[in-house]
């Protein structure tokens, strides 16, 4: 079975002085979360949506789906429908990424079974454009290769500074790329690298793929999109705006 998880987290500190989450606010008529949900709902390769948000935000998220996707079948959060539905459940998330990440895993054995083939395509919620060839190209190099990351090749020079200050190291641009979401992975496999983690391990991963870098797993590349954009800067929704070719609503504008 292949599973969307849409991680919906985030506070949205550096959007800068707004009163909710960055995952709320409007991106031309309905939130940026809506936009990105619905990329996966219709796609017919996805066969079930979990969206996971603070618990705090469980009954505005349940109001913001039923309205802005009328037409998707109402599953109770923790209920799973038919194969092929396209149901979206609503689940609350952890304290960090990588509790959420869990939360979803911990969702798909408990009501899908843990069989070797379930894919679990996990998702920023702020990265409303990723495509239907994204998606597409994902599911199917997780199955062949077990976890992917969707990159696009790197277009500026990249600097590391290990004390902030100064250049450390100026790594060969060509074999540098950006990371962007989807990741996707089978998930019993995502499941027991995770359960090998030390804590001090844990601390500090921000990435799902990097669970694989440090256990010596491949991860294999599926090219993205330069407008795959992730939305984390007032900026950021500007240009996301100007991309649909929308007015921009007030700041801190949801619905």
């Amino acid at each position: 079975m292949t599973i969307a998880a849409i991680l919906a987290g985030g506070a949205g500190s550096r959007m800068g002085s707004v009163n909710m989450p960055k995952q709320y606010l409007r991106l031309g008529s309905r939130p940026i979360l809506v936009h990105t949900v619905e990329k996966f709902f219709v796609h017919p390769k996805v066969e079930h949506v979990v969206v996971l948000v603070p618990s705090s935000w469980l009954g505005f998220t349940q109001d913001i789906l039923n309205e802005h996707l009328p037409n998707h079948p109402k599953t109770p959060a923790g209920v799973p429908g038919a194969p092929g539905d396209h149901n979206v459940a609503l689940i609350a998330g952890g304290e960090r990424r990588n509790d959420t990440l869990r939360c979803a895993l911990d969702y798909v054995k408990a009501h899908f079974g843990d069989e070797e083939d379930h894919i679990l395509l996990t998702h920023d919620a702020v990265r409303p454009f990723v495509t239907h060839r994204i998606i597409s190209e994902n599911i199917l190099a997780a199955q062949k290769h077990g976890a992917c990351d969707t990159v696009i090749p790197a277009s500026d020079t990249i600097v590391r500074s290990d004390d902030g200050q100064f250049i450390s190291l100026i790594p060969p641009r060509g074999s540098m790329y950006q990371g962007q979401t989807p990741q996707t992975f089978t998930c019993n496999k995502l499941r027991l690298l995770m359960d090998s983690l030390l804590p001090e391990e844990e601390a500090v991963l921000t990435d799902a793929c990097k669970i694989y870098a440090l256990r010596g797993e491949p991860v294999a590349l599926v090219p993205g999109e330069v407008h795959n954009i992730k939305i984390t800067y007032p900026f950021d929704l500007k240009v996301a705006h100007a991309m649909l070719g929308l007015e921009e609503p007030p700041t801190g504008e949801s619905l």
